[in-house]
């Protein structure tokens, strides 16, 4: 490693970003056959149905000199793992077609755009205490890029719906930049929320500070973000809006196969419809991890134990936790697929604009109330403050629908007057003999 050291270090610090970069694309991009894998025996077992559990037993020959004795008529079941690889190869070794009068430019470059954002999201996650692998770039906006790359996730649905030249397509992506939107509202002032009171943007500095006893006064337990009122709740946003964010369900209408047929990725097939599902999934793991690293305390373990140390600020421990409470959030998306069925668009608007995002806004000026109350009087009186805070907010909102439901009976007691049908005529009309 000597002729590393000799180098310019200029060119040291590109090639331990290249390093950092790799390392932190394998976690993502690897895991994605088990995720497609996972998702169907999980949704199998959800739905009390057979999922993909025969493609791919080994069994070995009983007869054949060349099959070792102990493993003569022996079977070894993947449990269907192999089906995810063998969909892998036939999408990239089918036919590649592309519809006529398509702006080809755009309908290549929109699935290049979903996995560029699924493989660059995760750039700011620290995967482990030592800041030698990771994270890739350590910036002091780092929750700032993670809001800036997600949003041109857009660009992929509305470039694809729009080149397709297809009436559904487009549908699809108009949903599809309608939902980003009003999402991206409600995420960005939740993680206002937590870029409050931790101080800083920076990812690293947002796990550094959950480090630290329970709110200031339990030390055997993390000072996790989701354990605390403001960032339960921040939490809860966020996890709704990073299920809007990756058009998973119930927030798929992008593509609601039984009005779009496949909504804006219609009319895509072979490699590059693998791109987009390749992106959906990446996205799903990283926007995952995301959540662990603001909310879970990142490659920290909950216990505070001097005996974890050293095993949080290992990086290869670190990526096993981080990869594992990833497979948390994954188990959450597929979860949640399983139980909700698609909502209205009507509904989805009125749930980002109209309860996601006001809680947000609210729920940052509590925080902005726990730090002044903490700076003033102490964690205790700041303890009591956001309770009562909360408490008030519980009160409106449960006056607010109160009257809510005293309302809306004359709107939803929808009647229909039956128009009595007026009786149909027929006119006989006498035959009469053609001559030619």
């Amino acid at each position: 490693m000597d002729w590393l050291h000799s180098l310019n270090p200029t060119i040291q610090d590109v090639l331990s970003a290249i390093g950092r970069a790799i390392l932190a694309l394998i976690p993502i991009f690897v895991p994605v056959p088990f995720m497609i894998w996972y998702e169907r025996r999980l949704l199998s077992w959800m739905q009390d149905r057979i999922g993909p559990n025969r493609t791919g037993n080994i069994t070995f020959s009983s007869t054949s000199s060349a099959v070792p004795g102990f493993l003569k008529g022996k079977k070894i079941k993947l449990f269907g793992l192999a089906q995810s690889m063998a969909d892998g190869l036939k999408l990239f070794l089918k036919e590649d077609i592309m519809p006529d009068k398509t702006d080809r430019f755009l309908f290549i470059l929109a699935p290049c755009i979903a996995l560029f954002v699924a493989l660059t999201l995760g750039c700011t996650i620290p995967f482990g205490g030592d800041k030698r692998f990771s994270p890739v770039a350590d910036v002091n906006i780092g929750m700032l890029y993670i809001l800036a790359i997600s949003s041109l996730g857009a660009y992929s649905t509305v470039l694809a719906g729009y080149s397709s030249n297809n009436k559904y397509s487009l549908l699809g992506g108009l949903r599809a930049s309608a939902q980003l939107i009003s999402y991206e509202l409600a995420m960005g002032v939740s993680l206002g929320s937590m870029a409050l009171i931790t101080g800083s943007l920076k990812m690293t500095d947002v796990v550094t500070n959950q480090s630290g006893p329970l709110y200031g006064m339990i030390g055997f337990l993390h000072n996790w973000n989701i354990l605390t009122p403001m960032g339960f709740v921040s939490a809860a946003i966020f996890a709704v809006c990073m299920i809007a964010e990756t058009n998973r369900p119930p927030f798929d209408l992008p593509e609601a196969e039984n009005e779009l047929v496949a909504g804006y990725h219609t009319e895509y097939s072979t490699k590059r419809w693998g791109l987009f599902m390749m992106a959906e999934y990446m996205a799903m793991l990283t926007f995952s991890m995301v959540f662990a690293t603001v909310f879970l305390g990142g490659y920290q373990w909950p216990i505070r134990w001097d005996v974890f140390d050293f095993l949080e600020n290992n990086f290869l421990i670190g990526i096993v936790t981080m990869l594992v409470k990833g497979a948390l959030g994954l188990t959450a998306y597929i979860w949640i697929r399983a139980t909700f069925p698609r909502l209205r668009y009507d509904q989805l608007m009125n749930l980002g604009w109209k309860f996601l995002l006001p809680l947000a806004v609210v729920n940052l000026v509590i925080s902005a109330t726990w730090i002044f109350a903490k700076a003033s009087y102490g964690s205790l009186a700041a303890l009591i403050t956001v309770g009562i805070c909360y408490a008030v907010l519980a009160f409106i909102w449960a006056m607010v629908r109160h009257r809510a439901k005293k309302v809306e009976p004359q709107y939803r007691s929808r009647s229909v007057n039956m128009v009595p049908a007026t009786r149909r005529t027929v006119e006989m009309v006498s035959n009469k003999e053609v001559t030619p």
